[in-house]
């Protein structure tokens, strides 16, 4: 669980700065030429195999330790504040199922429309690929699904918080010289990631001509 999730939040990364590229001020040019590069290379082909392959453990793994956490304790506790448990740590679960339906509906907007299991809302580029800077832009300057993406990416930035420390604590690596450091590191992750997401609907809401 906890490679996954570390695997999962270096993607996240990545994702992230092709994602950015739609802030350019070039007519679509350079998320163009990287959504095109992710498309058509093979190593990229086999890594989403591993990327879904990843998504799907991760999920599982999450929902069965949920499961097995609850079959040990089948009568809760009478006065819930009473666990020295993180706030976080109790809702993982929940946050968790929040972010597989922004997954879920992300992919329909967007993989989905790339494998045809989904129509495209707009015109194909000339060779007959979506083109999916139009279609950020189009999904963008709605206000709903802005704001949806928005309030998503939020309760994404709450399950990192937790999963990046928690990841670290599960591998071992818990000491008092280092761990502070990676809390730290963790924190700044958790809120930076889900900014740089949230900067895209702003922009074509607020800023974009």
């Amino acid at each position: 669980m906890s490679f996954l999730g570390l695997f999962l939040m270096v993607f996240l990364v990545i994702h992230l700065g092709i994602n950015l590229c739609l802030l350019r001020n070039d007519g679509g040019r350079w998320f163009t030429d990287a959504a095109t590069f992710m498309q058509t290379n093979y190593v990229i082909k086999v890594f989403e195999v591993v990327l879904f392959a990843g998504f799907i453990l991760h999920i599982l793994i999450g929902i069965i330790l949920q499961i097995h956490n609850w079959m040990s304790r089948p009568v809760r506790y009478k006065i819930s504040n009473q666990t020295t448990t993180p706030f976080l740590s109790k809702y993982m679960i929940y946050t968790g199922g929040i972010v597989l339906i922004f997954l879920i509906l992300h992919m329909m907007n967007f993989y989905f429309i790339k494998l045809g299991w989904v129509d495209n809302p707009i015109s194909a580029r000339d060779n007959g690929e979506p083109d999916f800077y139009q279609i950020a832009r189009l999904l963008f300057a709605q206000p709903a699904y802005s704001i949806a993406y928005i309030v998503l990416i939020t309760v994404l930035g709450f399950h990192l918080y937790h999963a990046f420390q928690s990841a670290f604590q599960t591998l071992g690596l818990d000491h008092k010289k280092y761990t502070p450091f990676i809390q730290g590191f963790g924190k700044v992750y958790s809120i930076l990631i889900p900014l740089g997401f949230i900067c895209i609907p702003v922009y074509f809401l607020f800023f974009f001509i």
